[in-house]
């Protein structure tokens, strides 16, 4: 999810294609978005004696959105995630895609996550963390350049509205980073959404968050808004996703007049093993 500062290009999250789905994933998204959903996946291996359900989800996607704004220059992305949770709602998580920052050799993204997951008073609440890293990435003395690792504690919440006509899920999250992306300091992102669940095995989702980061000059953009609005398909063990993302950031506050902030379509094809 990186961003640009002036020797760089942006950034991933929300990261949106498997972000936004990721627990499941962190969605995807798993971006994942991994990326709102809380409870384990819904198709899975399950280990009843070790008390344990495992989940693996590879994506495609026409590209890979973090917050909004393209990971991959506008490109394509080939993701996976796998998600491992236990009984008692510990579970720990990775997510894959490939990346390409304008000004910098990152070409992969890998994430690790770990966190707790349960219900209290109908409310699922998923309690973790989430290591951000790029194998391959260096940012040798005197390249001006800063390091893209970073962490983030997450907090994810939803709640499904039983008294609806149709299913219906409200959604909530919160992100802290003490030292964001390109050492930026202190960043926080809050997000809601909501997710409809429709006749034909359709669901329709929008999100919508906001970014606030310590050192904007270093990360290359001010602070921003993201929303978006999806229609997914499942069939089968597959989820086709169609969506609409946007960011309030103009093209010449977007990490050195780049492109990769600007509306956009964005489709995905998943499937959970």
């Amino acid at each position: 999810m990186c961003c640009a500062s002036t020797s760089r290009s942006m950034p991933r999250a929300e990261r949106t294609s498997l972000k936004d789905h990721y627990p499941m994933r962190i969605h995807h998204i798993l971006c994942g978005a991994f990326l709102l959903g809380t409870a384990a996946p819904a198709h899975a291996f399950e280990f009843e004696d070790a008390g344990m359900t495992i989940g693996i989800t590879p994506t495609i996607s026409s590209d890979y959105l973090f917050r909004g704004v393209s990971q991959t220059r506008d490109r394509p992305a080939v993701q996976g995630s796998i998600d491992i949770q236990h009984t008692t709602g510990f579970y720990v998580g990775a997510f894959i895609s490939n990346v390409a920052f304008l000004g910098t050799n990152a070409r992969q993204e890998v994430d690790a996550m770990a966190g707790w997951r349960t219900t209290i008073a109908g409310v699922s609440i998923d309690l973790g963390g989430i290591a951000y890293t790029y194998p391959g990435y260096s940012n040798p003395a005197g390249s001006g350049l800063y390091d893209l690792q970073y962490f983030e504690l997450a907090v994810k919440a939803s709640y499904e509205v039983s008294s609806a006509p149709m299913p219906i899920k409200v959604l909530a999250a919160f992100n802290y980073s003490p030292n964001y992306q390109l050492e930026t300091g202190n960043s926080f992102y809050v997000e809601g959404g909501l997710e409809i669940g429709l006749p034909h095995d359709l669901t329709l989702a929008g999100r919508a968050g906001y970014q606030w980061i310590q050192n904007n000059t270093r990360w290359g953009a001010p602070d921003f808004a993201n929303w978006n609005v999806t229609l997914s398909y499942k069939f089968s063990d597959f989820v086709f996703t169609a969506g609409y993302y946007d960011t309030n950031l103009s093209r010449s506050g977007c990490f050195g007049a780049q492109k990769i902030c600007d509306a956009r379509a964005m489709i995905s094809l998943s499937r959970t093993f």
